[in-house]
């Protein structure tokens, strides 16, 4: 399996956490709209890192995988929300948060590769 294969099975995998996770969320207005929210950006990154990897030029690349990022970091926040708000047992959470925070991790370095390789940043 490609590396780029192996990122976005991930991803799907996060997709799935996400959705059952709002299926434990209360039927109440907060637990409604943070189902909402997370819906939103919880099922966005795969999404977006597909279309990462069919990007028209490096460039392109760069800006959709600065797009996961931004999903993926949403997603934390509520999570977070979740948690600091005992909504849901936080014990029930974390194979989700570690996986969001892993690919966070990966991505960002792979954007900063992406970006160093095309010369819009400098190496360190």
């Amino acid at each position: 399996m490609a590396k780029g294969d192996d990122i976005e099975e991930r991803l799907r995998e996060l997709t799935a956490e996400v959705l059952e996770v709002c299926d434990m969320l209360p039927k109440t207005p907060k637990g409604s709209h943070i189902a909402g929210q997370l819906i939103r950006c919880g099922t966005a990154g795969g999404a977006n890192y597909a279309e990462a990897r069919a990007s028209e030029s490096r460039e392109d690349f760069i800006h959709k995988l600065a797009i996961v990022l931004k999903e993926l970091n949403e997603t934390r926040y509520w999570f977070n929300v979740i948690t600091d708000g005992r909504i849901v047992d936080p014990k029930l959470l974390a194979p989700a948060m570690e996986k969001c925070n892993t690919l966070s991790k990966i991505l960002a370095v792979s954007r900063r590769t992406a970006a160093e390789n095309a010369g819009k940043l400098r190496r360190r």
